[in-house]
């Protein structure tokens, strides 16, 4: 019987680091449920979601135009992050 070696994943098929960022900066959350972290994943999504719905309300009183331009920043943060986790999980430091 073959021992399992020290940072073996229970994945089959590596994750792509770079294909996760770009789903997740395109659509925040997509990319951590495309490493299969379905719950981080709508986790992000439903901050982004949230993060509109905040922005939109807040266009009613004229400063949700400012508020809009921080959407990158969301953007952004998706993305490093399912680069990060598809990282650790490729590395065998995060489990699925």
């Amino acid at each position: 019987m073959a021992e399992a070696t020290a940072g073996a994943t229970t994945n089959d098929k590596e994750i792509n680091e770079v294909l996760a960022a770009l789903i997740s900066f395109l659509i925040p959350g997509v990319g951590q449920i495309y490493n299969g972290q379905t719950s981080r994943g709508l986790a992000f999504l439903g901050i982004y979601f949230a993060f509109w719905v905040f922005t939109v309300i807040m266009m009613f009183l004229l400063i949700g135009f400012i508020i809009m331009f921080m959407a990158p920043l969301i953007h952004i943060a998706a993305a490093a992050d399912a680069y990060i986790q598809a990282g650790k999980i490729n590395a065998g430091e995060v489990r699925l």
